[in-house]
């Protein structure tokens, strides 16, 4: 009956108790009985006393509880206390801040495991008192620059005064710069550096971002080379294996004791497949050759609105057996120092690949504009077919890829080449309704 009472409750029953007792003491006005006036008073100081310490006791698990949720301190299980439904709602606030700290607990373990696994440096300051202290540094930061996770910025200097001295001469502003490091007391290494400042609850943190260059150039280049060996090794199997099989086809004929019309006639086709397959071989080796050996270009001042009106003169007869509207929307003469011949070879395999995502279009468009914007001439090449496919839009520069029976996969790769080679690049921008090549070049 009394567990289902709350604390005021009870507090309450234990003064009415004490009053009652004191009240009966007032009225007792009789000498003899003196001793049960005595007793009374007895057993009312009894229940003060009582008192005293069930109030005390009340509020010191009041005390202990704040004080446990002011300094994080969530070790106590309050749910099997013995009164605990007499204090559930303080309980409960005490269970709501320890869930809250262990899903903040576990979601620093979470982001800390992310950013010691990025391989990028990151450096976190934390500014305290208008100075500046390492809040976190990453695992890959330390074992990269050997140093060890110190805690104070002046540390930090001391191993690394390179990289530190550039950010206090920048005041600890956001920055995106490059700078070289000497790394384990050896060569300089050329690091891309990135910063940024932020403030959190009146808090202010300054993030260090660090990316080694050549680790970035080398990544990219294993990446390139383990999809260009998966295109050759696919391309040479296609050829090889088929060849093999009609090669052991060829011998099982050649060793009959004698050989009738129709293994004569199929020899003959046996014999023409593996002509056609080592065609496409060479085809393949030859476009191969020209992605490795392309030549540097040998520039000189053209005029682009000629130069690209040429390439258009060149195509026409295609555009109008494929019923293409051309839009010519450049109103302007530019001169650039460039390789006509390789630009014009670029334009083409451009207009060759637009007229190949226009087959399945109604009413087919190519649109030519250009513009010239900080000292850099950009030429956009566009085309109302249907789009590249979003899984294979990442590929399309790869060397040798295609979706076409009859292509050999290099016309991108090739145009891409010859822009890089003069200084620019080529990017694909695809839409729904339209594919967008765009030619940067820079003013010499």
């Amino acid at each position: 009956m009394f567990k289902s009472l709350k604390i005021y409750h009870l507090l309450f029953i234990r003064l009415m108790v004490i009053l009652v007792v004191i009240t009966i003491i007032i009225k007792i006005d009789n000498s003899s009985l003196l001793f049960t006036q005595v007793f009374l008073g007895f057993i009312a100081l009894v229940l003060m006393v009582e008192l005293y310490f069930y109030v005390k006791n009340a509020f010191s698990i009041y005390d202990r509880t704040i004080v446990s949720i002011l300094q994080s301190d969530f070790t106590t299980d309050y749910s099997k206390h013995k009164s605990y439904s007499n204090y559930i709602n303080l309980f409960q606030l005490y269970e709501n801040h320890k869930n809250r700290q262990n899903e903040e607990v576990s979601k620093d373990i979470v982001y800390r495991s992310i950013l010691n696994n990025i391989e990028t440096g990151i450096v976190i300051l934390q500014k305290e008192n208008n100075d500046w202290n390492v809040f976190l540094i990453n695992d890959y930061f330390c074992s990269h620059f050997n140093v060890p996770k110190v805690s104070k910025w002046k540390y930090l200097k001391n191993q690394l005064p390179s990289l530190c001295e550039v950010i206090e001469e920048q005041d600890f502003r956001e920055v995106k710069t490059s700078l070289e490091i000497r790394v384990n007391q050896q060569d300089t290494q050329t690091f891309a550096m990135q910063t940024s400042r932020s403030e959190i609850y009146g808090q202010d943190y300054f993030i260090v971002l660090l990316d080694s260059i050549q680790n970035v150039i080398d990544k990219k280049e294993k990446e390139a080379w383990i999809n260009l060996m998966k295109v050759i090794s696919h391309e040479l199997l296609n050829s090889v294996t088929p060849i093999r099989s009609l090669l052991q086809n060829l011998q099982e004929l050649v060793q009959q004791e004698t050989i009738s019309a129709d293994d004569i006639a199929d020899m003959k086709s046996s014999v023409a497949a593996m002509l056609r397959r080592s065609d496409h071989l060479q085809q393949f080796i030859e476009g191969y050759r020209k992605l490795a050996m392309l030549p540097s270009p040998q520039k000189e001042k053209i005029d682009l609105q000629k130069l690209i009106d040429n390439s258009l003169q060149i195509m026409s007869p295609l555009f109008k057996k494929n019923a293409i509207q051309i839009i010519n929307k450049i109103t302007f003469n530019h001169c650039l120092f460039v390789d006509a011949q390789q630009i014009e070879q670029v334009l083409i395999n451009l207009f060759t690949n637009c007229i190949y995502a226009l087959k399945e279009t109604a009413e087919k468009q190519i649109t030519v504009a250009a513009e010239v914007r900080d000292n850099r001439f950009f030429m956009m090449i566009t085309d109302n077919g249907n789009g590249i496919e979003k899984e294979i839009e990442n590929k399309v520069f790869l060397p040798f890829f295609t979706t076409r029976k009859e292509g050999a996969g290099i016309g991108l790769t090739l145009s891409k080449n010859i822009i890089e080679a003069h200084n620019g690049y080529l990017a694909l921008k695809n839409e729904e309704g339209q594919t967008t090549f765009t030619i940067c070049l820079i003013e010499n």
